[in-house]
Order: structure tokens, then C-alpha cells, then sequence
């Protein structure tokens, strides 16, 4: 079994990546969190305002985005069809969300590492554990540290 943290080809046309010289663009961020159960008599105004980059992107220069094909981590709330905000800078532990190459394949799946085991996990009880064999190649090309995800219209 092979781990190592050295970068993948990085020939992924399908990827986005923060322009590091964009424009700041904020939008109005309400004060009060938004009541999801009974309404709230909270002031209906904003207060100060968001950047996404500043919220999900710590690293611009190690953060990728990648569209997600499946649905083998619907149990971690990622479905098919989001954008997966990765970031390269951050050292991967038990538990994180993964970018990673397994024999080549790349996936997304939850990476475990306890007693000397490593596998790969995925978050919907119809798809297997991918446990690392003697020979297997995994690279970890990220950790996945946010998402986003379109809703109706």
C-alpha cells in the first residue's frame, strides 16, 4: 500500500479554481439567523456584509472547486450536481471529507485512519468501504471544507 500527500496531474478541465485578483464581492448578511421552525420577530435588515471567498476560502492558491457525480456521500449532505469547495494546504486526519486518487480513480469519500487501517468511505450504505490493499496507490489531493448547492429556480 502506497499513501502519499504529492499532488496528482493537475489536467482537470472540469475544475474551477478562485481568481486571485477578482473583484471583492459582497452581498447583505443579516444580523439574526433565519428561523427554519416558527417565524421570528427578528429586524428584517443586513447589517454587514459577505464575501463567499472569505467565508469558504481560506487558501486561495490550494482552493479548487469540483462538480460532484453521484451519490455515494449523500449521508455527508453532498448530492449530485454540488460544487465542492477543496483546499489543497490543509494536511487530511480521520474523519475529513477527501479529494482522492485511488489507483487512479478519483473520488470523494470519507477518509479513515485507525489502528494502521486506511480506507475510503462512502456516506450511502449502498456503496462498499474501500479499504487500502497491499499495492494500492491512494493520493489525497484535498479536503473538501464547504460546498455549494443550487435550490429551485
Amino acid at each position: 500500500m502506497t499513501t502519499t500527500l504529492v499532488p496528482v496531474p493537475e489536467n482537470f478541465p472540469e475544475h474551477w479554481f478562485p481568481f486571485l485578483d477578482a473583484l471583492k464581492q459582497t452581498w447583505p448578511l443579516g444580523l439574526t439567523p433565519i428561523s427554519a421552525g416558527f417565524p421570528s420577530p427578528a429586524e428584517d435588515y443586513a447589517d454587514r456584509r459577505l464575501d463567499i471567498n472569505e467565508y469558504l476560502v481560506r487558501n486561495p492558491v490550494s482552493t479548487f472547486f469540483f462538480s460532484v457525480q453521484g451519490d455515494s456521500m449523500q449521508g455527508a449532505e453532498i448530492f449530485d450536481g454540488d460544487i465542492l469547495v477543496v483546499d489543497r494546504s490543509i494536511s487530511p486526519v480521520h474523519g475529513h471529507i477527501v479529494v482522492a486518487f485511488l489507483n487512479g480513480e478519483r473520488l470523494v469519500k470519507r477518509l479513515y485512519r485507525r489502528g494502521g487501517r486506511t480506507a475510503l468511505v462512502a456516506e450511502n450504505p449502498a456503496y462498499p468501504t474501500l479499504e487500502l490493499q497491499e499495492g494500492a496507490e491512494l493520493v489525497i489531493w484535498g479536503v473538501v471544507v464547504g460546498k455549494f448547492k443550487r435550490i429551485g429556480a
